[in-house]
């Protein structure tokens, strides 16, 4: 085994701990050093004085007990494949308690007659007896005994959270924590009231008390923040430092004409955000501006106007849309809209006309050439396309912007893409129509300038939005067909919209055996598919009204084929997936229907929401669900039933949602330095945090002065010139 004179947070734990154990760190949690394994924090707690005995236990509540296992035996299900795990255990006072294990084979090496163990869970009932249903559990060995809590780990199947307990227990035995630097500047250390590094680092694996374990995130959250905010501020001073094309406005060009014929008055948000778009573009310095606006709110005019400034200065705008129904949509909106001055080439065109290009992946061969062709000679003004676009072979003669719609469909190294052609860098204008809080604006979208678009074109119409609650109220399920009808009879359309495409197997009978918590969810139906209920509405309750189908399956040319008979009126009802989600834009559709509406993310049914309520006639959304009153799936569509504010569903969004669910995995398979930071609870620390590293950027650029922050930007991003994680929420 290698000697090591000194142990640091940098050391490897390969011959440190003993090649089994650093092993299964590697292996299973992509642990290799003593920092990481000491960044690995506690998940949680359990305060051996707050231990619930088993007499003591209700149904519904969460429970945690140390019992010993009396009996553990191994049988087969009745009614499903695979077999099941039934203990016993008692606890202190001589009461027992049923658990039962799924997957028994990774269990039962562990939990055996004679162990003793904390078990925790949700007490259930199961043939009149309480029980818990595959509960967690941790082996308790002598010396947890005199611990007054017992620290819990993300643990994998693999490696469990005593495992790794053991593992951290011995390197804290083998560091001088008062000995290691501490990345944060002690003048910010100071300011804040933060403890050292080293101090929270042992605190938060050992703590005597509470107060040990609050003075210790509160520490290591710091970490994690400036982590973030120093890596976007490297990334805002990298961009910064690149040239781009100056494209001020010119009084005389293609932008004014465009808004001297405009049949309507933009929004003051309109107004006030192609005002900073348009300082923006003017300087030699490339804009990265972020423009989030609610559903309907009108950004595409935004977006024009900016394209419109840059083609009057002779460069090239690239407008890229994550779907090619939507990027043939965004076309033929644009040629709309600009009429004469977007047909150069063609007879009537303005003067001044410029032209309009689609680009996408599925173009026959000789339309990809033409479009090509135009974007590469200049002749195209306007390239609007998908993810084609990015592909090396499409080349621009003078490309000055790119807008990005929808950005949260699209990853950063996309951006870069496109942002890295040429000398001179473009101009990047990054869309979404999913209004954002300000923490995840600040710590996801923190290298762009945002803008926030607020107010609606006039002629929008109201939306009335309703839950229909299946499992209460089953008979209004068909007062939601007569509802359709009712608004194609009054000369409208209607949207049904399903979470999948394909067809499924008949529901199974109820199990005989209990779920697993994580099992509810498999043990539904499954998902309602666009080529199962579309035949059966034409065949029964919308029998007669002329029906289409449209999914992302579809050959393009079918689904652009569908698209455009809807927009003409030549269709009643669209089924359809999310395809429709962003930027489908029929004035005459005035119905949603969504069915399975809890499988869908919030923003998801508010997009889809938007997309009815566009004319003069007032929208109806439908939000059809089988999940009772109480669970977490009814609240989030009461939500959205609540409140057509997407600012305010992106707030209540963020509070129903886990934590994990904002952050997500923040790296593209890359180990993760955030373990603790809340884009919900910890707002001032993010805004405190973004100061101090635009401070400390803009007095050091590229931290060449502090080289423990870069560490630590490196050890919280994992690589700071790519930092992959802008691309989630």
């Amino acid at each position: 085994m290698p000697r090591f004179d000194r142990v640091d947070l940098d050391t490897p734990l390969k011959g440190l701990l003993g090649g089994t154990a650093a092993q299964l760190l590697e292996k299973e949690l992509n642990i290799r050093t003593v920092g990481e394994l000491l960044r690995h924090y506690p998940r949680r707690y359990v305060d051996r004085g707050r231990l619930t005995d088993i007499a003591g236990f209700e149904i519904g509540e969460h429970v945690t007990v140390v019992a010993q296992v009396v009996r553990a035996e191994e049988r087969r299900m009745k009614t499903r494949a695979g077999s099941l795990l039934q203990v016993v255990v008692r606890d202190e006072k001589g009461a027992t308690l049923n658990c039962t294990f799924f997957h028994p084979r990774k269990v039962a090496p562990f939990v055996r007659p004679g162990v003793r163990a904390m078990f925790s869970g949700k007490v259930g009932v199961f043939r009149n007896q309480l029980q818990l249903t595959h509960p967690t559990f941790e082996l308790i060995d002598e010396e947890d005994e005199i611990r007054p809590f017992v620290s819990v780990y993300p643990a994998t199947a693999g490696i469990t959270s005593q495992q790794i307990w053991r593992c951290v227990r011995q390197v804290l035995d083998m560091i001088d924590l008062d000995d290691v630097a501490d990345p944060l500047p002690e003048e910010l250390r100071r300011r804040e009231g933060l403890a050292g590094l080293g101090r929270a680092l042992r605190r938060i694996h050992l703590p005597d008390t509470e107060a040990d374990q609050h003075a210790a995130r509160a520490r290591l959250v710091w970490d994690e923040a400036m982590g973030v905010q120093l890596a976007l501020a490297l990334r805002r001073e990298a961009t910064a430092q690149r040239p781009a094309p100056a494209c001020p406005p010119r009084p005389d060009g293609i932008a004014a004409a465009f808004d001297a014929a405009l049949p309507f008055e933009l929004t003051e948000g309109q107004i006030q955000v192609g005002q900073e778009i348009a300082a923006d573009l003017a300087r030699e310095h490339p804009m990265n501006r972020l423009v989030q606006g609610d559903v309907g709110a009108g950004k595409t005019i935004v977006a024009l106007r900016a394209m419109l400034q840059v083609v009057d200065a002779g460069k090239q705008a690239v407008l890229l849309a994550p779907t090619e129904v939507l990027a043939a949509q965004h076309a033929r909106s644009l040629r709309t809209m600009l009429g004469p001055l977007g047909q150069a080439g063609e007879l009537g065109a303005a003067e001044n006309a410029t032209k309009i290009a689609l680009l996408t992946g599925s173009l026959g061969a000789k339309a990809k050439r033409e479009a090509l062709l135009d974007a590469q000679s200049g002749a195209a003004g306007i390239v609007v396309g998908t993810h084609a676009l990015i592909e090396d072979r499409v080349k621009f003669a003078d490309l000055g912007l790119v807008v990005v719609d929808e950005q949260h469909r699209f990853g950063v190294e996309q951006r870069d893409a496109l942002r890295s052609r040429g000398e001179l860098a473009p101009h990047m204008l990054v869309m979404t129509a999913t209004p954002i809080p300000r923490t995840v604006a600040m710590t996801v979208y923190g290298d762009l300038a945002v803008s926030a678009l607020h107010g609606l074109p006039g002629g929008r119409s109201p939306i009335s939005t309703t839950v229909v609650p299946l499992a209460e109220k089953p008979a209004w399920f068909d007062r939601v067909w007569a509802r359709v009808r009712e608004e194609v009879e009054a000369g409208h359309q209607a949207y049904v919209v399903c979470p999948r495409v394909g067809e499924f197997a008949a529901e199974e009978d109820e199990p005989d055996e209990p779920l697993e918590d994580d099992e509810t969810e498999e043990r539904r139906r499954p998902p309602l598919a666009v080529l199962d209920v579309g035949p059966k509405l034409a065949e029964g309750p919308l029998q007669g009204l002329r029906l289409g189908i449209l999914h992302g399956k579809l050959p393009p040319d079918e689904k652009d084929a569908v698209m455009r008979a809807f927009e003409r009126g030549e269709l009643d009802v669209l089924v359809a997936t999310t395809v429709i989600e962003v930027g489908v834009d029929v004035p005459n559709a005035t119905a949603m229907v969504i069915l399975d509406a809890d499988r869908f993310g919030l923003s998801q049914l508010h997009q889809l929401r938007g997309r009815v309520g566009r004319g003069s006639a007032p929208g109806v959304c439908l939000l059809i669900t089988d999940m009772p009153a109480g669970t977490t799936a009814r609240e989030r569509l009461d939500a959205v039933a609540s409140t057509t504010d997407g600012f305010e569903l992106a707030r209540l969004d963020l509070e129903l949602r886990r934590e994990g669910d904002v952050l997500g995995s923040v790296q593209s398979g890359r180990r993760s330095g955030l373990r603790l930071l809340s884009l919900l609870h910890h707002e001032e620390i993010i805004v405190k945090a973004q100061q101090y590293a635009m401070d400390l950027v803009a007095q050091d650029p590229g931290l060449r002065q502090h080289p423990r922050l870069r560490a630590l930007v490196a050890e919280t991003i994992g690589d700071e010139e790519r930092a992959a994680y802008l691309d989630k929420v």
